[in-house]
């Protein structure tokens, strides 16, 4: 049963909206709109995708995004079965949804190292991953890539989970490292410790990336998308490509933008939403913008054996391309 759920929850995000039609083209003919799945909830951290609406580099390309926040279905399962085109999503879901017949194929790779860290109090005095041997460790749920990040930083340091104790606490970290109900956490890099030391509170951290390196999130497409739509695949590449690079290189300018895309934003403490976009800048970074690690993959691809999520490795050349990168 715990196989199954997290097969069907596994990702970024526990889910993705629905939508009926993979896109359509407005009254003038000239642009298509399409409905993207964000996994997330409006955030600082998806600036690039404003960037590129904003300035205009989607609407270059032809494309009209809509994002989508809703939690309600599987937008990984929407684009394998080709009711949309794209989605975000993480290596981790490609891997888990090739491994159930969905023809997906990750194309873009948006953030190029794993973007999960374990927060725990100094006195706790985790300071390598060996160190959480015989440790409670509160995440969100067994499921997700807080999950697959802590089992990776686990088998680096040769633990299994039954050498700790993991307890599911939902997507409330900051509440409850904050308050000592937890003293070890798991979250995104860019957020949960980010959050925490803004309150003066302080921590030790393990970035999962300064460990091992996995596949975290990026656009994923499908197999019939990329053999009959090729064009419209390097031109939503393009766009965003476009936008990382003008986030990196101007992120006060990627906040303000995004001011008019997320919801309160500019009422939020500027130095911790800045923190948090900075912080995940680094992440992004690369020699070409949206290239996918073959070592990452083939990492990803076996610690999932490992955890008995897929029972044997898969056929990588038709899980990730680069081939449609500007």
């Amino acid at each position: 049963m715990l196989k199954k759920l997290v097969l069907i929850m596994l990702g970024l995000a526990i889910s993705l909206s629905a939508c009926s039609s993979s896109g359509s083209t407005n009254a003038a003919g000239t642009l298509r709109k399409i409905k993207l799945p964000m996994g997330y909830i409006q955030n600082i951290q998806y600036a690039p995708f404003y960037v590129a609406v904003e300035k205009g580099y989607f609407a270059k390309e032809g494309i009209e995004i809509e994002f989508d926040y809703s939690f309600e279905t599987d937008g990984v399962a929407l684009v394998g079965a080709n009711k949309l085109p794209f989605a975000v999503a993480s290596g981790e879901q490609v891997l888990l949804a090739r491994a159930q017949g969905l023809p997906v194929v990750y194309t873009f790779a948006w953030y190029q190292q794993y973007p999960v860290s374990v927060i725990s109090t100094p006195e706790m005095n985790v300071k390598e991953p060996a160190d959480l041997r015989g440790k409670k460790i509160g995440l969100p749920g067994l499921f997700g890539a807080s999950y697959i990040g802590l089992e990776a930083l686990l088998f680096s340091a040769g633990l299994t989970p039954s050498d700790v104790t993991l307890e599911p606490i939902g997507f409330n970290q900051v509440e409850a490292f904050s308050t000592g109900q937890q003293n070890i956490v798991v979250g995104y890099t860019g957020n949960e410790p980010v959050q925490l030391q803004a309150q003066g509170i302080k921590l030790t951290e393990l970035r999962v990336a300064d460990y091992v390196q996995l596949t975290a999130n990026g656009i994923i497409s499908s197999e019939k998308t990329i053999k009959d739509e090729p064009d419209l695949v390097r031109a939503l590449a393009r766009a965003f490509a476009h936008g990382i690079a003008d986030t990196i290189a101007n992120p006060d300018e990627a906040y303000q933008i995004s001011t008019k895309f997320v919801d309160n934003l500019a009422g939020m403490d500027k130095n911790v939403q800045m923190q948090i976009l900075t912080t995940s800048i680094e992440f992004w970074k690369a020699e070409k913008i949206g290239y996918s690690d073959p070592q990452a993959w083939k990492n990803m691809n076996d610690l999932l054996v490992k955890m008995e999520l897929i029972p044997k490795p898969l056929d990588l050349t038709k899980a990730f391309t680069n081939e449609y990168l500007p």
